[in-house]
């Protein structure tokens, strides 16, 4: 394998191992409280089955992880200093991420964490703009994930409503 690709198959191992440390992290401590304290919410009526949680986030994690990684592998924009911006909020988007994990499920604060995931869509909102600037395919990857948070806002609001 030459050396630059030999790199690029590294950078994405690290950018997938991150976010599906992110993952696992979260999934840990959504697991201290899926099973009862979630249970026993009242739901909105357009709350989805527990199944689809698990799927969903895969999918997100591994193309959040791609776009980051597309944008990383683009030298030439290192030049002109827009790779660190972007990468910075990802980062910063990532770790929002894990803390909504921390505050709903852990905390169980549902109005903190619906103030949270607001700072969380805004922050994906603005990695999308920045990466869109770098590779469009790498935003485009971001786009499911910023829907999905926008629908898990709204969850977040009706659980808060009703609880």
């Amino acid at each position: 394998m030459r050396r630059g690709r030999l790199r690029e198959a590294l950078g994405l191992a690290g950018f997938l191992a991150l976010s599906f440390a992110v993952a696992g992290a979260g999934g840990a401590i959504t697991a201290t409280s899926v099973g009862g304290w979630y249970q026993g919410l009242a739901k909105p009526w357009f709350n989805p089955p527990d199944w689809v949680f698990g799927p969903v986030w895969t999918a997100l994690y591994a193309m959040i992880a791609l776009a980051a990684w597309r944008v990383w592998r683009l030298r030439a924009w290192r030049a002109q200093g827009g790779i660190e911006p972007a990468l910075l909020v990802w980062s910063v988007q990532l770790a929002l991420n894990l803390c909504w994990s921390f505050v709903f499920f852990g905390a169980r604060m549902i109005g903190a964490a619906l103030l949270e995931i607001v700072v969380l869509l805004a922050a994906i909102v603005v990695t999308l703009r920045l990466f869109w600037r770098i590779d469009r395919i790498a935003a485009w990857l971001l786009a499911p994930y910023a829907a999905w948070v926008a629908f898990a806002t709204l969850l977040n609001a009706a659980l808060w409503r009703l609880n």
